[in-house]
Formats: structure tokens, C-alpha cells, sequence
């Protein structure tokens, strides 16, 4: 990661009060072929909100994210794009992260209001590389709701991985959005299986430096649309986020996440997260 993005992630973390400073001790894709699952049971799992831009439905959601510190949500850089609110970031005044709500239609839990973000300026659109966005909240959340974070070399990146993935998106591919969060259990995919999955794809380029794949290669079992920025969970720690893919649990069409690797190391060192 460059310096200047070491350089925004470092003030981010200066931007917080001093006595609230995390601490390192202590976690355009609802999931097709899940099951519904307990917010309190999975607190790293969070909504991406914004009520002005997306209506009271399902308490304004339109991503997920993950906890990865007291102060810190990760979610998709292409989550906060005038493609999926409908305005530039810098106008979305009540950018909110629910946390502990497992049903959008309830009021559990928590609307944290969003302080600042870091989108990666090295996001690209074309072929979804570095599609990481940093919420910081201007509350903290325990400290306990974070996931820690798989960092490069990690066995939870092998191939045959058994990972979970959770969000509020579609569950059918034919736009039937959850009310409650999913989850679904799929598997880490060789790079070279990936790669050849989207050869020939115009819905991204696969980077396995960038990027992981997970699926149930017969199908059945993936993120769909409203899952993105959502996390994607193996052995206990953060692998990956919903980026991209084309359809939703279509068979040889694998989901693809941001890898979380890439980013933890400069998370971790400016105190935003743990491992």
C-alpha cells in the first residue's frame, strides 16, 4: 500500500479524541441460498445507512460492513459511489452504521453516526482493485464487536477454506432483499480457478493479489445485490469484503471479495484494528 494511503489512514486515527483511541486487545453484492442469523451473536456484521438517500425501508440500508475496531467499519469503496446512493459522499450528511440489528424493519441496536471516511483513492472502477472504504463512527462500539483481521500468509486464505459470509442483500437474485441478516456458508477457491472463471468477464478483472474468490462452485450459495462491503469470515477472522461477481449463486461464477490482507497491516499499525 502506498504512502499516501498510509499517510489517510494515519489521519483518520488522528482525527478520533484522544480518549477514545481504539485499542489493539479485544472483528454491489442478501445472500442467496442463507439462512437468517442473530446480530448479537455476530456484532462485527453491520448495516451501511443513509435514510435521507435511501428511505426509512429497511432502515436506509443499501451495504454491509465489518467491525474491525471500536471506531472502525471496512466496507466497499464502490458502496459509497454516486452509482449506488445517488449522490457524491461528501453529500451524504447522515451516513449511519447500525450495529446489533438484526431486523432493518426493528429499532435494536444501534445508529452510530458516521464521523469521517477514507475511500481508496487507488479504487478502480474498471476492474474493482482496492475497493476498500474506512468508516470512523462518532461513537465507539465495545470493543469485543470486532473481528480481527487475517493478514497476508494467514491459513484462513487457503483454498478449501470453509468461510461465512453475512449480509441484508438480495436473497434470490431477483431483487427479494432480506429484512433480517443472512448468512451463508461457502468456500475459499484457488486463485487459478477464479482467474479462469472471469477470463473473459466485463464485470471486473480478477488481481489474486487484490482479491479472493469463495463459492459453492455447483452454485446456490453467494452475495448478491445489497451485500456488499459485507464480511467475509474464516476461521474467526476477517478474510474478505463483498465486492463483484456476475449473477448471484450462478454455478462457475464465483463471488469475488476485497482481500483483506492488503489492507491490514496499515490498519493495525495506525491502531484501527487487531489481528
Amino acid at each position: 500500500m502506498s504512502h499516501h494511503v498510509r499517510s489517510l489512514l494515519t489521519a483518520l486515527l488522528l482525527s478520533l479524541p484522544p480518549a477514545v483511541l481504539p485499542s489493539a486487545a479485544g472483528a454491489e453484492e442478501v445472500i442467496v441460498g442463507g439462512y437468517p442469523v442473530g446480530a448479537a451473536e455476530h456484532p462485527w456484521a453491520v448495516a451501511v445507512a443513509s435514510r435521507a438517500h435511501l428511505g426509512d425501508h429497511r432502515s436506509g440500508q443499501f451495504c454491509g460492513g465489518a467491525v474491525v475496531g471500536p471506531r472502525a467499519v471496512l466496507t466497499a469503496a464502490h458502496c459509497l459511489s454516486p452509482q449506488v446512493t445517488g449522490v457524491d459522499p461528501a453529500d451524504i450528511r447522515d451516513l449511519t452504521v447500525i450495529a446489533g440489528r438484526s431486523d432493518l424493519r426493528k429499532d435494536e441496536g444501534r445508529e452510530i453516526p458516521v464521523r469521517s471516511l477514507w475511500i481508496n483513492p487507488g479504487h478502480d472502477r474498471r476492474t474493482n482493485a482496492g475497493d476498500f472504504a474506512v468508516l470512523i463512527l462518532s461513537e465507539p462500539l465495545p470493543a469485543h464487536h470486532a473481528v480481527p483481521l487475517a493478514g497476508e500468509g494467514d491459513p484462513a486464505y487457503a483454498p478449501g477454506t470453509p468461510a461465512d459470509v453475512y449480509g441484508w442483500g438480495d436473497t434470490s437474485g431477483r431483487g427479494s432483499f432480506a429484512m433480517e441478516l443472512h448468512s451463508a456458508r461457502v468456500r475459499l477457491l484457488a486463485d487459478t480457478s477464479c482467474a479462469s472463471a472471469y477470463r473473459d468477464s466485463t464485470a471486473g478483472v480478477f488481481d489474486p493479489e487484490s482479491m479472493l474468490c469463495a463459492a459453492v462452485w455447483s452454485g446456490g450459495r453467494d452475495a448478491c445485490q445489497g451485500d456488499s462491503g459485507g464480511p467475509l469470515v474464516a476461521y474467526g477472522r476477517l478474510v474478505g469484503l463483498v465486492s463483484w461477481g456476475s449473477g448471484c449463486g450462478e454455478p462457475g461464477q464465483p463471488g469475488v471479495y476485497s482481500r483483506v490482507s492488503v489492507i491490514a497491516d496499515e490498519l493495525v499499525a495506525a491502531g484501527l484494528a487487531h489481528r
